[in-house]
């Protein structure tokens, strides 16, 4: 392996280990009755030597007489080998499970799932433990807060010690090259494109944005991306009826396509070896169009921000990388003024019928606690929701607050993953439109007739699969079965 190689593969591989950090705990629980605390997931790839590194060993350790039991109620996808559409629906299993004999003291779960088990008076509210154990909502950071509430009827069910976002990254050089006023929070998508156009270069050399950093996408995954941030469905909410024959689609189409065109937004022609060409390079991040240096803009987690530090940090020992003067700022918002990118791994509540609800709230204060978002801070690779230690102990100065100063997207607007369950292939149904942009976009066809024909071609589609929810465009072997439209 080269130099340059060995070097990238050092910094990835130094992401992935923790740093330590010495704590003492006060806790005086060691004097109190053993109890059992049970908590019920419907995490799929469930490990559980994970599952208690991040969300159980720290409490025990406070918490000495308290047993932590797991109870995986999710599709364990990591070891499940039947078709998962055979897999009973995890809520199901959750609700059966804190109602049943035995019930879960504390049960974790995905932001989508939990407005039922509010509405269905599964949950006990945390307000009135909040006030009489004085926990000290203030410091978590706004939009998670907001984000609970928002499906909890206003009042707070939940709470999560970490979430995840996304921030735009750019690189100064470029922009001070180009005369260019740097990105600003609060940008429309309209007025990121506008930078992009005059950051960008004629001949490819240098592209203005693109929604992620790693190169090698087509351009329809770009579209999915962009329809993906302004809410726009590609089927009705019962999974029944394609909703893309529409303006507003048309518009996002003909936009990307235009930006592709014009060398704004990078892609990969398999038409073209040229295209290939920009991995063969010396760069030792070849793979990566921010960090080798072709791109000014693009979307960025906290994960990836990481990598950028790690390698400016390294940049002596990486033959062939220029360090990166860089920012982020907040992403352009939906038209809601609500953030795609912001969300939750993991939210935690209170059984309504916990058998022990007192171990249950000092499980959930002390996950939410300072001790525990001091420690994690350190390790995370999600950010942190107290915002004492969102910042991260890296050195380095940037606009943190780009990653939460957003509004979190309701459930609601987003495509329901019950329909991805009821409709295992419905996926089949989004990349049928896959040729229909590539026509458009080679101009065999006009944009709204490309449309026009997808939605046809899915909705025949769609109906075929209510009838038999295995229907799929493609059959065993690979090859492509079109659905043929009715009439």
């Amino acid at each position: 392996m080269n130099k340059r190689k060995l070097w990238a593969s050092a910094l990835s591989l130094s992401l992935l280990t923790p740093a330590l950090a010495a704590c003492s705990f006060t806790g005086d629980a060691k004097q109190e009755t053993p109890q059992t605390l049970r908590i019920a997931t419907t995490t799929g790839w469930f490990d559980e030597e994970y599952f208690r590194r991040e969300y159980t060993e720290l409490f025990e350790l406070e918490y000495k007489n308290i047993e932590v039991e797991i109870v995986q109620l999710g599709e364990n996808y990591r070891y499940s080998r039947g078709p998962r559409e055979e897999e009973e629906d995890p809520m199901v299993k959750l609700k059966e499970a804190m109602q049943g004999p035995n019930p879960p003291d504390v049960v974790l779960f995905s932001y989508d799932q939990m407005p039922e088990l509010v509405n269905e008076n599964l949950l006990s509210p945390l307000e009135p433990m909040i006030k009489e154990n004085k926990f000290n909502t203030e410091d978590i950071v706004p939009a998670v807060l907001d984000g609970i509430k928002q499906v909890g009827n206003g009042q707070i069910y939940a709470l999560s010690p970490t979430f995840y976002s996304s921030a735009l990254v750019y690189n100064k050089a470029m922009f001070d090259e180009a005369g260019v006023g740097y990105p600003t929070d609060g940008m429309s998508w309209n007025d990121l494109f506008d930078l992009a156009k005059r950051v960008s270069k004629d001949d490819g050399s240098q592209y203005g944005f693109n929604f992620y950093s790693y190169g090698g996408s087509d351009l329809f995954s770009t579209v999915q991306n962009y329809a993906n941030v302004l809410r726009l469905r590609t089927f009705d909410k019962e999974g029944e009826k394609m909703t893309v024959d529409s303006d507003s689609w048309e518009e996002v189409w003909k936009t990307i396509i235009q930006l592709g065109k014009d060398k704004v937004i990078p892609f990969m022609d398999p038409n073209n070896p040229e295209d290939f060409s920009r991995f063969n390079n010396d760069n030792p991040f070849g793979y990566n169009d921010f960090l080798s240096g072709r791109l000014a803009m693009t979307i960025i987690s906290l994960y990836e921000i990481k990598e950028l530090i790690n390698a400016n940090k390294e940049a002596d020992n990486i033959e062939g990388y220029t360090p990166i003067q860089w920012d982020i700022v907040s992403v352009p918002t939906a038209p809601d003024g609500s953030s795609y990118n912001f969300g939750f791994s993991e939210l935690m509540a209170i059984n309504a019928k916990a058998p022990n609800p007192k171990a249950a709230w000092k499980y959930i204060e002390f996950m939410n606690g300072e001790d525990w978002a001091r420690l994690k801070s350190r390790s995370s690779n999600n950010l942190i929701s107290n915002k004492k230690y969102t910042k991260r102990s890296d050195g380095e100065e940037y606009n943190v607050e780009a990653f939460y100063n957003v509004k979190p997207a309701p459930p609601e607007t987003m495509e329901d993953y019950q329909i991805y369950r009821k409709l295992p292939n419905i996926y089949d149904v989004v990349w049928l439109g896959q040729k229909y942009f590539n026509e458009a976009m080679e101009g065999k066809t006009g944009i709204r007739d490309a449309l026009k024909a997808w939605q046809e071609e899915g909705d025949a589609l769609l109906l075929q699969m209510k009838e038999n929810p295995d229907a799929s465009s493609f059959d065993r072997g690979g090859s492509e079965v079109i659905a043929v439209p009715a009439g």
